[in-house]
């Protein structure tokens, strides 16, 4: 599960980010609501935790604007006021569920799990497609024609990076983006080995070559694009 904490207390955030990946998980941080709704928008995360205060835009606003966007993504909010009404105020906004503070982490991540979980029974298309290539989000399950293939997790969160932008250069950065945490720092060759096990994964003994490199930028999948042609 890859998740967007958006939590502008540094305390608490910095123990809910250590709790999730102790657990397994990936998780990125944005101390205010106008970064993590530009983050959120960039489509890449299973679930957002985030505060209902927050500077620059506030918690509400942060899930109302998603909401409008039609992002469907599960939303779980943190917030010191308690209340009932407090409570209506986010479920309205649009939030699946609503934990007020103090919390155990063990409960935020049970939440988290149950949430996803319904998400997976929503009757929509979650599954993408490039030409025989099929890639299914929710049991994270890939093939190629009747090719089962096996990813561990970063090669599931690449690929699935590509095919959200078929026919289109996906850069070194934005793959770095997708499958690692935001504060680690790469060897130059990370995302180059990875791809390449990758390649070797989808387009072995196929007749198409579907992965394409746009040397010194990054990949694409699908059609290649017209970029390609001024190098």
């Amino acid at each position: 599960m890859r998740i967007l904490l958006i939590e502008d207390d540094l305390r608490t955030a910095s123990y809910l980010i250590r709790a999730f990946r102790e657990s397994g998980h990936l998780a990125d941080h944005a101390s205010d609501g106008a970064t993590g709704l530009v983050m959120a928008r960039d489509g890449m995360y299973d679930a957002l935790v985030l505060d209902r205060m927050l500077p620059a835009l506030d918690g509400l606003q942060v899930v109302q604007v998603l909401r409008r966007e039609g992002d469907r993504m599960p939303i779980l909010m943190l917030s010191a006021w308690g209340a009932t009404y407090h409570r209506v105020e986010g479920l309205k906004a649009g939030c699946d569920d609503y934990l007020p503070k103090p919390f155990a982490f063990v409960e935020v991540l049970a939440r988290l799990e149950g949430l996803l979980d319904r998400a997976a029974r929503r009757p929509i298309d979650h599954v993408l497609r490039v030409n025989d290539l099929e890639l299914n989000l929710h049991v994270r399950e890939a093939k190629r024609g009747d090719r089962p293939i096996v990813l561990n997790l970063r090669e599931f969160l690449l690929l699935e990076r590509l095919m959200r932008h078929p026919g289109r250069i996906v850069t070194r950065a934005m793959l770095l983006e997708c499958a690692w945490d935001y504060d680690f720092e790469p060897p130059d060759n990370l995302i180059d080995k990875h791809m390449h096990r990758l390649r070797k994964k989808i387009d072995a003994d196929a007749d198409e070559v579907l992965i394409h490199t746009a040397r010194g930028i990054g990949y694409s999948i699908g059609a290649r694009p017209a970029e390609f042609s001024k190098q």
